[in-house]
């Protein structure tokens, strides 16, 4: 820093930044019942049932994408509830009435400031639902 400007960062063994995304962790009281409805919700696994292998009860719980298109999230035990909004959240396609039959509750409708609804799931976690994209039309020949 000779200069006065700091030398660029180093790239990190696995891209251009200085971190590279890896997994996605969420907290929860009731672990095993919001990794079931993460997993009804996204249409994920539990991590073991594609691996064969079991858990302890009280560990978190890896849940995966079947078709490997979607990250990991963990959904991790913890004593304390949640409390306030969240700063970081997930963003989904889907439809919110099926999302709110199977649990979430509505935050925040869509409206003339926002294109999405705001749902809280079981536990209180924010994501916002966006209307799945249009299909692409057929194909002309």
């Amino acid at each position: 820093m000779a200069d006065g400007v700091a030398p660029a960062p180093q790239a990190s063994p696995s891209g251009p930044g200085l971190a590279s995304f890896k997994d996605l962790c969420l907290d929860a009281n009731d672990h095993q019942r919001l990794a079931d409805w993460w997993c009804r919700a996204l249409g994920y696994v539990r991590r073991e049932q594609v691996q064969g292998a079991t858990r302890p009860l009280d560990w978190p719980v890896p849940i995966v994408d079947p078709s490997g298109g979607g990250p990991l999230i963990w959904i991790v035990p913890v004593p304390e509830r949640k409390s306030v909004k969240n700063r970081m959240h997930m963003d989904v396609f889907g439809r919110t009435q099926e999302l709110l039959a199977a649990g979430a509750t509505l935050v925040r409708a869509r409206d003339d400031e926002i294109q999405w609804d705001v749902l809280a799931d079981p536990e209180g976690n924010e994501f916002c639902v966006f209307a799945p994209p249009a299909p692409p039309p057929p194909a002309s020949g």
